[in-house]
């Protein structure tokens, strides 16, 4: 009978979220044939067996690479923060984002079938995103990455492991560098007022109208004057102009001397910025909120059903 190792058990794991015990009965029965394991457990838990990969990953990490004018943002999602301190999660994610930068993958899939190997996964930075969950117990997955290459120079900046930016820019480094800083803390949607999305613009426009109105109810009821509609509609524009100013980079006050704006300080500095962008772990993502007391609940109602 064939010798049953750990990493066989641990790779296996990897494969389908079953428990330790559970992949190591499936391999013994299988003599050691790992696709046959697999397919034992698969047959024997069901869904079960990838439970894992249904779990959601809002946290995780930022990571740039910058090698001349070619570079990487990428995020790398898991489902707690303590995992984003493991060190194989973090050496994947370095590999991963160097890798998007020197092969220009297609999109997540075609990054996931990328050589590399690690902690005895491989020989894909897929296989050995499924070996780590099966190592770490957790759920990780990539979730979204741009690569740079337009022969434009590039700067970055990561705050902690949790926000990233990359600055496509001709000019002073270092002024591209505090950019990256700046839109880290501001978080701008665009560069100027003219970039920013149209539905941002109708949706802040709907927001100052509705305000407006409100406005009217009030003073009406209060039996006070009651605005023009042409003041009103001024108004409405106004509280627009301010929301565009508020979100466009070039607008912005600069975090570093606010009595002057990020435009100002560029032209100072005779540098121009081409692009940015901005990635903030988990953004957009709903984050489950477990009810520990209905899942102890839970687990104990399983148990009963099992004995």
């Amino acid at each position: 009978m064939a010798a049953i190792t750990a990493s066989m058990v641990a790779e296996l794991r990897g494969k389908t979220d079953a428990p330790m015990m559970e992949c190591k009965k499936a391999l013994t029965e299988a003599e050691g044939n790992m696709e046959k394991a697999e397919e034992l457990l698969r047959v024997k838990l069901g869904n079960k067996a990838g439970k894992a990969a249904a779990r959601i990953t809002a946290e995780g990490v930022v990571a740039s690479f910058i090698e001349g004018t070619t570079g990487a943002l990428l995020e790398v999602n898991c489902e707690t923060d303590f995992v984003t301190k493991n060190d194989s999660f973090l050496a994947l994610t370095r590999a991963a984002v160097e890798l998007i930068a020197k092969n220009n993958p297609a999109d997540v899939t075609a990054l996931g079938a990328l050589a590399y190997s690690q902690d005895g996964f491989g020989p894909t930075l897929e296989d050995v995103r499924k070996g780590l969950i099966g190592k770490i117990g957790e759920n990780m997955s990539f979730r979204r990455f741009k690569r740079f290459a337009s022969g434009a120079r590039l700067a970055s900046y990561v705050h902690g492991t949790r926000i990233g930016v990359v600055v496509e820019f001709e000019g002073d480094e270092a002024a591209a560098k505090d950019v990256a800083m700046h839109v880290a803390a501001m978080k701008p949607v665009a560069l100027s007022s003219a970039d920013v999305p149209a539905e941002l613009v109708a949706r802040e426009r709907s927001v100052a109208a509705a305000k407006a109105e409100e406005d009217r109810k009030t003073a009406e009821a209060a039996g006070k004057p009651v605005q023009s509609a042409e003041i009103v509609a001024k108004r409405v524009e106004g509280g627009v102009q301010k929301f565009l100013k508020e979100v466009s980079l070039y607008n912005q006050a600069f975090v570093k001397n606010d009595k002057q704006s990020v435009e100002q300080m560029l032209k100072e500095r005779g540098t121009t910025v081409k692009s940015f962008t901005l990635y903030v772990v988990g953004e957009g993502i709903e984050k489950k909120v477990d009810d520990f007391a209905a899942e102890v609940a839970a687990q104990v109602a399983a148990a009963k059903q099992g004995a």
